[in-house]
């Protein structure tokens, strides 16, 4: 049995779906942070559980290849970024690799390997920054939190945001420390601000600046718009209202400053207009080459319908509807379906329709109405598809189903539970959004449901 603060040699193993090292001492599982695979290491126990426990490295006695010094130097404390310590072929090693393992695991399939697209750069790459607020020493402050907790870690340059963003960040905490702005304290409820997000047009340079507030004000706003416009490209400032408890960052309202509220962008060389609340992918190479291959292994012909399902903005439903006779776009979001209605108007196609509705009850309804589209695309949250959505796809029967994921957990148990209706996975790619991270996209397809 392990014990408690107790030091241990031990090789790392293998990553856990989360990135974490894992070593197997005296039997026991052992996941250790900051730890590559084939590392020779001491390791000091920190916690001890039934079936596994939790270690830190207090010495390397064998260094990988793949260990790199640190660029970022607050990374370690930084819940942010988890790999600035290897290389980036061993990050993208282990992604494809955690791909594989959940399909095969979870999915039930047994496949060699899933290839991974890598980033073309893993600097400055995010299109979009939330930054939390807080207090220290009597000044509000702005950083991201250390990971497990809500302690704000400042930082001067963050390596993968644009340093625009954390020019417009230092530009705002400095008005609101001037105009005695107070930043939000979740246990009392009180103060004013609560986050400051930003987002950035990748073609078209423009920056939307929006403050999550627990008001409907702020001092002074002509103050902190003279002050932003110094920064090049900044196109609009809006409060979001949010006076509820709790860790959403945006709110149902949003009042516009300066501006119109939100900002253009170009993507599979259609114009979108995204606000605060529109879902885009924050990696937008990357976004566009996850697209032409979900768009290629759609197949479309001018005859097929296709029903997109968590269409957001409509990025994938309005990019298809150029192959397609007939696109169908479904989300829950009022703003984003708004966005896409207006981005679908703005490039003149007409063949696309969308619907704010839960995705699953809304497939449901459109599947009793007789619907049944030759090409399914779905791009859910993390949580996976719902129950709904499921059934709704396997009683449409499509030739086609395009699933982009972006947790290869669900996507396996997704995956496994559409093979139960007689789906068969043809192909799967694993694409780095996310550099630095734990995260990954993956896209895959699947064919020949079962007909009703």
């Amino acid at each position: 049995m392990l014990k408690q603060n107790e030091i241990y040699p031990a090789v790392i193993a293998d990553y856990t779906a989360e990135g974490q090292g894992v070593a197997k001492i005296e039997g026991c599982a052992v996941f250790v942070p900051n730890a590559i695979v084939g590392e020779r290491c001491r390791i000091h126990i920190e916690k001890v559980r039934k079936t596994w426990a939790a270690g830190k490295i207090v010495e390397i006695l064998e260094k990988s290849p793949h260990r790199v010094q640190r660029e970022c130097p607050i990374s370690a404390a930084c819940g942010g970024c988890d790999f600035w310590h290897m290389d980036y072929a061993e990050e993208c090693r282990l992604k494809s690799a955690r791909v594989r393992e959940a399909l095969n695991r979870i999915g039930g399939e047994n496949l060699e390997e899933v290839p991974i697209v890598p980033a073309p750069s893993i600097y400055g790459y995010r299109n979009k920054a939330i930054y939390p607020v807080g207090e220290r020493d009597g000044q509000v402050i702005a950083g991201f939190y250390r990971a497990g907790s809500h302690q704000i870690v400042e930082q001067a340059r963050c390596r993968i945001l644009p340093p625009e963003f954390d020019r417009i960040k230092d530009i705002v905490i400095s008005y609101v420390n001037q105009n005695k702005v107070s930043a939000y304290r979740e246990s009392s409820q009180t103060g004013l601000l609560r986050h400051i997000f930003i987002r950035k047009g990748w073609i078209s340079g423009e920056i939307l600046v929006c403050l999550a507030v627990n008001g409907r004000n702020i001092p002074s706003p002509e103050a902190l718009i003279g002050a932003l416009q110094v920064v090049p490209g900044f196109a609009a400032l809006s409060l979001s209202v949010n006076t509820k408890p709790g860790n959403v960052v945006l709110g149902e309202e949003e009042i516009v400053l300066f501006g119109a509220g939100s900002i253009r962008d170009t993507l599979c060389g259609l114009d979108f207009r995204l606000s605060p609340k529109s879902f885009y992918q924050v990696n937008h190479p990357q976004a566009q080459a996850l697209y032409c291959a979900a768009i290629s292994l759609a197949g479309l012909t001018e005859q097929d319908t296709v029903l997109d399902l968590y269409c957001g903005v409509g990025t994938i439903t309005l990019a298809m509807a150029r192959s397609a006779g007939r696109v169908i776009g479904v989300e829950v979001v009022p703003q984003a379906v708004a966005d896409a209605r207006e981005n679908g108007a703005r490039n003149g196609i007409e063949n696309a329709e969308f619907y704010c509705a839960d995705a699953g009850q809304t497939a449901l309804e459109l599947e009793k109405q007789g619907l049944r589209p030759q090409v399914i695309v779905v791009d859910p949250p993390r949580k996976g598809l719902s129950a709904d959505a499921i059934a709704a796809i396997a009683r449409m029967c499509p030739e086609r189903l395009v699933y982009v994921s972006c947790d290869p957990g669900t996507l396996a148990r997704d995956i496994s539970l559409l093979k139960s209706q007689g789906f068969t996975l043809r192909s799967a790619q694993a694409f780095d959004l996310f550099p630095r991270t734990k995260h990954v996209e993956t896209v895959a397809m699947l064919s020949g449901g079962a007909k009703a």
